[in-house]
């Protein structure tokens, strides 16, 4: 597992992703024309996508566009990296810098240029993806699209957009959808986009160390019959604790009314626990056999583990193939010492992966 360095100093990307549609672009405008009083670059695909008032725009030269709040509009005709490196030129620097990826895209590959390019990682870090998602449209995009689909299962938090244009009751329904596929994600519910940018930017929910609490058993939708524990992941959206509970049962009287709920194209979250302290060399070795047989099929992991005869926690996480780990504060009476883990993916086996978990114990 590779060691973490300090992000500080470093500049926070964060990474957006959104069906067509789902209100990314009104998003962008608004983090490029509002007076946050923040430098934000904005990485979009395609400039005429944007659809960018013209009016806001100062002095443009081929890629870069300066908007009159200050903040930085750019397009990526090539590479990412390129762009990356042209913005970390430039002078005074910047509060964050945004990602904006097709409708289409996979946000795994975009991710992983903050963990492999050394230049990238060195001035900058990965701060979050956040997928917007529109309440009215996505049990639909769900059944016809694996990329809808992918986009929940990869996002660290959810911007659930046009919850103004569906019932209560509809979104309780989506809500349980959406971490049926991704336990791990909190869910800012928004119309026209209107969630405050600091909620969403500058979560460091990269950050190995803001690991701090997983809760398996209550993140499984399945399980959760409990509303408060979903506190901690839910830190914004103190209005829809109360329906937490209600989770499970809307899940299945849903069932015969939503066609769109039959097909998930197998991608779900996966919690494990164990109680028993593990081998510190045997986790390893299964999580680096793991995602090298399965790494294109696990989106995202993250987990806590207890190892035997070690004070600290040891906290990792995985994009994919790519996994970083490391040993964070000691364990506290308070805490309940036990192992945990997360696993989002595609057409994974949930006995297996037990097996091969419970196979660590030391």
């Amino acid at each position: 597992m590779t060691d973490t360095t300090s992000n500080s100093g470093k500049i926070p990307v964060t990474v957006l992703t959104g069906y067509l549609g789902a209100g990314k672009t009104t998003l962008l405008n608004r983090i490029l024309t509002e007076e946050h009083g923040k430098r934000y670059a904005v990485i979009v695909n395609e400039f005429g996508e944007v659809g960018i008032d013209n009016d806001l725009v100062v002095g443009a030269d081929e890629e870069v566009f300066e908007m009159n709040n200050g903040c930085v509009c750019c397009t990526v005709r090539g590479d990412l990296i390129r762009v990356l490196q042209g913005l970390m030129k430039r002078k005074g620097g910047f509060d964050a810098i945004v990602v904006e990826t097709t409708g289409l895209a996979d946000p795994g590959p975009v991710a992983q240029t903050f963990f492999v390019d050394d230049d990238v990682k060195a001035r900058t870090y990965l701060d979050s993806v956040t997928a917007v998602v529109d309440a009215k449209h996505i049990l639909l995009r769900l059944s016809d699209s694996k990329e809808a689909v992918e986009q929940i299962a990869f996002a660290d938090q959810i911007v659930l957009n046009k919850t103004d244009l569906v019932s209560e009751d509809d979104l309780r329904h989506v809500e349980a959808r959406i971490k049926r596929i991704n336990p791990l994600a909190p869910i800012h519910r928004a119309q026209r986009s209107n969630v405050p940018l600091e909620t969403i930017i500058g979560k460091h929910s990269f950050d190995l160390e803001r690991i701090t609490e997983l809760e398996p058993e209550f993140l499984n939708p399945a399980h959760g019959e409990d509303g408060h524990v979903h506190d901690e992941h839910c830190g914004h959206d103190h209005h829809h604790h109360d329906h937490d509970h209600d989770h499970h049962g809307h899940d299945h009287h849903h069932h015969h009314d939503h066609k769109s709920d039959i097909h998930d194209d197998g991608v779900k979250g996966i919690s494990l626990t164990l109680d028993k302290p593990v081998d510190g060399q045997k986790i390893t070795a299964w999580l680096n056999d793991l995602l090298a047989r399965r790494g294109v099929d696990i989106l995202r992991a993250k987990g806590i583990i207890d190892v035997k005869g070690e004070e600290r926690r040891l906290v990792f996480q995985a994009v994919h193939m790519i996994l970083e780990g490391d040993f964070q504060r000691p364990w506290t009476d308070k805490d309940k010492r036990y192992s945990r883990m997360v696993f989002i993916g595609r057409d994974l086996d949930e006995a297996e992966l037990k097996a091969g978990f419970e196979a660590t114990a030391a």
